[in-house]
């Protein structure tokens, strides 16, 4: 496989979603405004099978994200903002029946699932026995295509610590949400060292990408 990636965006305190979030606002209060910028750009538009948008540097570099993603890895809470059993007719997630990534996305769970195959490509399977399995089973689909760490911020933190992420890509929009969910929030390791390789700014986000010391080609 190629390289295992988080991409998200985030607050300049850090971020990822606003209070309250729910699976009727699954962003939380002001959460959206993390996400304009990206709205916006004519790559996003045309992921989500919309036309129009703005033509500029960040749109490119949204196309440059996905151009190689191969598979996908999301948290629970990422696909439906809950943590308990599916029940007899299951949610069928936030991504509408044409879903943006077009790739087999793994979602972890506490709760057995069979997969639910989408429009457009996408499959989501369910992983109920943790992040490795989760990249085992991910890695096994793609050939030497990029893993995308989509999310949430527990999905994330999960896993930088174990060392099985190659780089992160952070968004930083200039807000301050003041209160929601942090991205390290929990993280419970010794330091983390990154290596910032590359900078991007616009008026409406700063985009930095960082390589993150990994374990991941040792095992």
């Amino acid at each position: 496989m190629g390289t295992v990636f988080a991409n998200v965006s985030i607050s300049l305190d850090g971020y990822i979603a606003g209070p309250n979030d729910s699976r009727e606002n699954p962003l939380g209060d002001g959460g959206e405004q993390l996400h304009e910028w990206m709205v916006d750009t004519e790559s996003w538009k045309d992921q989500h099978g919309h036309d129009g948008g703005e033509t500029n540097r960040d749109s490119e570099i949204v196309a440059e994200s996905n151009e190689n993603v191969g598979a996908a890895i999301m948290g629970r809470r990422m696909f439906d903002n809950d943590e308990g059993p599916w029940g007899d007719d299951p949610f069928e997630g936030y991504w509408g029946d044409d879903p943006p990534f077009a790739v087999p996305v793994f979602v972890l769970t506490h709760h057995p699932r069979e997969p639910l195959e989408m429009d457009g490509g996408t499959t989501f399977h369910f992983v109920t026995d943790g992040i490795e399995r989760a990249l085992k089973r991910a890695s096994d689909t793609v050939d030497d295509e990029d893993i995308e760490i989509v999310g949430g911020a527990t999905v994330i933190q999960q896993f930088i610590e174990a060392g099985l992420i190659d780089e992160l890509q952070l968004h930083v929009v200039p807000v301050l949400l003041g209160d929601g969910i942090r991205l390290f929030e929990s993280l419970d390791s010794d330091p983390i060292e990154l290596e910032r390789t590359r900078m991007v700014g616009s008026p409406d986000v700063t985009h930095l990408w960082f390589d993150v010391e990994t374990d991941r080609n040792e095992q």
